[in-house]
């Protein structure tokens, strides 16, 4: 069994998103007894909120429902729990390396390094357009591929 986490900044765009496309392609591997996953962010902004509409009905136009996740701030307790701790950007993962045990540190990492895309951060796409939703699905999706490949190796 993997625990996988997805970080950003208010748990309501990025890091959903991330979790709703990784549990489709998780499940359609027939990977979904053998990997949990959750997501959160480093900010309390939307704790107990239902992810934010436009990322909602961008995933949902490709496949990925989210509309039961709802924002949680990370805890002490994470760091213990997850295997993998993936940030969508530099800064989010600035804070969970100073919030993190330094035994912890090496299961941080940023979540597009598994993607194929030379792109190391997901944009905040919150005060954009529709188009910046569909950006950050085009480099989740192509990073969960990247991670399942590696978790199909570690299990």
């Amino acid at each position: 069994m993997k625990k996988v986490l997805f970080v950003c900044l208010g748990n309501i765009c990025r890091s959903p998103t991330a979790e709703a496309v990784f549990r489709v392609k998780a499940r359609e591997l027939g990977l979904e007894q053998r990997i949990i996953h959750d997501s959160c962010g480093t900010a309390a902004y939307h704790v107990g909120e239902a992810p934010d509409r436009r990322a909602s009905e961008a995933a949902q136009h490709r496949g990925y429902p989210m509309s039961d996740l709802r924002g949680r701030q990370v805890c002490d307790q994470d760091f213990e729990e997850y295997d993998y701790i993936l940030a969508m950007d530099r800064s989010n993962f600035a804070d969970l390396k100073r919030r993190a045990p330094q035994h912890h540190h090496p299961k941080i990492q940023l979540f597009l390094v598994y993607s194929s895309s030379d792109e190391r951060e997901v944009p905040d796409p919150y005060y954009g357009g529709a188009e910046g939703f569909d950006h950050v699905l085009d480099l989740v999706e192509d990073a969960c591929d990247g991670l399942l490949l590696r978790l199909q190796s570690d299990l």
